[in-house]
């Protein structure tokens, strides 16, 4: 799942002010706001939270995040969809009871798919035509996984979706779940979040090393552990190709100002599918501007 970030990019903006935070946007989480669960088939308590009213919607957050960062996304949905964000296994309120590389895919979407028939049943009549699943980053590989194996999905969205292209082959060791997990197992959370950025994301070992001097780190190795899964997703589906030819609408975007690999993928994904479209909206170094993609779901929807 490499990003080849450049490294002047990188070293020039990851590190600098609000810049640290290459793979996600991530907010506080909102004390006092109930968080719901449902059971995912291994008995693992999956958290979600709801806003908005009208057809459902699921955003899938992308690498090292937790569900309150895509609540700006969902508010600026709410007016028009019923938007479910969810904490993926091993983050945040969401815990893991099958840990490990083997089915780590197959366990994912069976959170996804739990999650997604709370969201149909909340729904009610609104529900009847399926779900609308929006995936950042690597949580775009999950979304077009759930639409590729069936799950009850009406439409896709992806933002930037890491996905191979002839130009920009992915580079990340094929072992790296394994690698990852082996970290983990031994306590070693912030070399495995190290390892993770260096070899799925593609930031330079100095950027890294000035991250983890950060007071931020900590929250990024209390997420270690699910890099496991994002690479194993990113193995599972290295390129568009993988996910077979989906009978679904599917919108692919990036930002005007991001990386050429990740303009690229979202390229290949609006191309390369039946009912694929692609187009740029407002953003720049793989950062989500949530009211830009929602005015892009807002026209998908119509």
């Amino acid at each position: 799942m490499r990003h080849p970030f450049r490294q002047e990019r990188a070293g020039g903006r990851l590190c600098s002010h609000h810049g640290s935070r290459p793979y996600r946007s991530r907010l506080p989480r909102e004390e006092g706001t109930p968080v719901d669960h449902v059971t995912s088939p291994d008995g693992t308590a999956i958290a979600y939270r709801s806003v908005g009213e009208g057809p459902p919607a699921v955003v899938v957050n992308g690498a090292l995040s937790e569900h309150s960062s895509a609540l700006p996304l969902a508010q600026a949905l709410a007016g028009d969809l019923r938007v479910t964000v969810y904490d993926r296994r091993s983050r945040g309120h969401s815990g893991d009871l099958s840990p490990g590389v083997a089915g780590a895919v197959e366990r994912e979407l069976a959170d996804l798919a739990a999650v997604v028939e709370t969201a149909l049943g909340e729904a009610g009549d609104d529900g009847k035509s399926g779900v609308t699943v929006i995936g950042s980053s690597s949580g775009g590989l999950l979304a077009l996984a759930a639409a590729a194996t069936g799950l009850p999905v009406a439409r896709v969205v992806v933002f930037e979706p890491p996905l191979a292209t002839p130009g920009f082959p992915l580079s990340a060791p094929p072992d790296l779940p394994e690698q990852l997990h082996g970290l983990i197992g031994e306590g070693r959370r912030g070399d495995a979040v190290a390892l993770f950025l260096t070899s799925a994301v593609g930031l330079p070992a100095a950027v890294v090393a000035q991250m983890r001097q950060l007071p931020d780190w900590a929250e990024r190795e209390a997420l270690a552990a699910s890099t496991v899964y994002d690479t194993a997703l990113s193995r599972r589906y290295p390129e568009v190709a993988a996910f077979g030819p989906l009978d679904v609408p599917v919108l692919a975007l990036h930002g005007e100002g991001t990386w050429p690999m990740l303009r690229a993928s979202a390229v290949a994904v609006g191309q390369a599918l039946p009912r694929g479209q692609h187009r740029a909206v407002a953003g720049a170094d793989h950062r989500l501007d949530p009211h830009a993609v929602a005015a892009a779901v807002r026209e998908h929807l119509t």
